[in-house]
């Protein structure tokens, strides 16, 4: 199973879930298989081809739940009663089945079902998707580059480059396992980011930019862009039809979403938008008031925080996170589940958050 959870992370099946599986006889490993794209082969079904005849009488370990209907393959309980496996290991349940009663239909069928094995290292493997296919929402990462002093930029805007080359590898490594990237107009006016995948293995990611009053530049990086993968601009409803003219091009689309509170763009919808579009994990960018609308409204999953060996030492530089919430160190923020990595000088701290309630980006 353990290296079936390995296998699993190697391939982008959004907005299908990371599925890994081997088949064995004892201990001798016979095939393994991972679910590589949406509408190719599960891992369950790659695992058992190259296991052709061998198969028979096998088990078969997987991560996942097995499918058990007809979608854009066949259902995986069907191919592996079909092959001749005798037991089926399963790492974790899928929590919600677009049909039910794969493991019934494998007892059924004289398959001994063996549930729950590195049950937690399976379901988080699965979060992204599991909470897309619960809670219609896409799994959401805050990333961030910040000194030690927790600025992302200096008062001017500045920010090229607080971290080193190997953390910023890194950050386009997160950004090619993304479905899509986000930031505010506020980065696109300072920045004038790309946001697409460089100097490592992936294709870019949907890049969305929040901007109620369209004040995205025509010609900036992000719109004016060769990329095959769109570029999604969300704004308030009472935009001058002028304004999105100004806009308007091939593989540029703008979303009208309503605002909150008289001032910022309810995040709600733009979130629920993307999940409709088949977005299971969002890399939300920035800047420090887009973090702390997701933060304060309680629709941030997870943050990855680069952090450089650097003192910007200026009161006045931008923080990493603008929440205007006035919040005490009792009820700041917690992680949860820390990890941390070194990049060269710079350090990669993860950790999960519990939600919290609110809704309203702020302008």
């Amino acid at each position: 199973m353990k290296r079936a959870l390995r296998l699993a992370v190697a391939g982008h099946p959004s907005p299908n879930p990371h599925v890994g599986a081997v088949v064995a006889k004892g201990e001798k490993l016979i095939s393994i298989g991972y679910h590589a794209r949406c509408g190719q082969a599960h891992a369950e079904v790659v695992a058992i081809q190259r296991a052709r005849e061998r198969a028979r009488g096998a088990t078969l370990y997987v991560t996942f739940e097995p499918c058990n209907h007809y979608g854009r393959t066949g259902p995986c309980t069907e191919a592996i009663i079909e092959a001749g496996i005798k037991r089926v290991v399963i790492g974790c349940r899928d929590m919600a089945p677009h049909k039910p009663g794969a493991i019934d239909r494998l007892r059924a069928a004289g398959i001994e079902v063996v549930l729950g094995v590195e049950e937690e290292s399976a379901q988080k493997l699965v979060e992204d998707f599991s909470k897309y296919m619960l809670e219609g929402l896409p799994f959401v990462i805050l990333k961030a580059a910040i000194t030690l002093d927790g600025r992302i930029a200096g008062r001017a805007g500045d920010s090229k480059w607080i971290t080193g080359e190997k953390a910023r590898a890194e950050a386009h490594r997160l950004r090619a396992r993304s479905d899509a990237v986000l930031v505010g107009v506020g980065t696109v006016l300072k920045d004038d980011p790309r946001l697409t995948v460089r100097g490592v293995r992936g294709t870019d990611p949907i890049r969305v930019i929040l901007d109620s009053r369209l004040r995205t530049p025509p010609r900036s990086k992000i719109v004016a862009h060769d990329s095959a993968s769109p570029t999604l601009i969300f704004h308030a409803p009472e935009v001058k039809q002028s304004r999105k003219r100004y806009l308007e091009r091939p593989n540029v689309e703008l979303i009208s979403v309503p605002r909150e509170e008289s001032r910022g763009l309810n995040l709600r919808p733009v979130l629920q938008e993307l999940a409709r579009r088949g977005v299971v994990r969002l890399l939300v960018e920035g800047g420090s008031r887009v973090h702390g609308a997701f933060l304060q409204n309680g629709l941030t999953d997870r943050v990855a925080i680069f952090i450089a060996p650097r003192i910007l030492g200026d009161a006045r530089a931008i923080p990493m996170v603008d929440a205007s919430a006035g919040k005490s160190l009792e009820s700041a923020w917690r992680l949860k589940s820390i990890k941390t990595r070194k990049f060269g000088e710079d350090i990669l701290v993860t950790g999960d958050l519990q939600k919290a309630r609110g809704r309203c980006l702020p302008d």
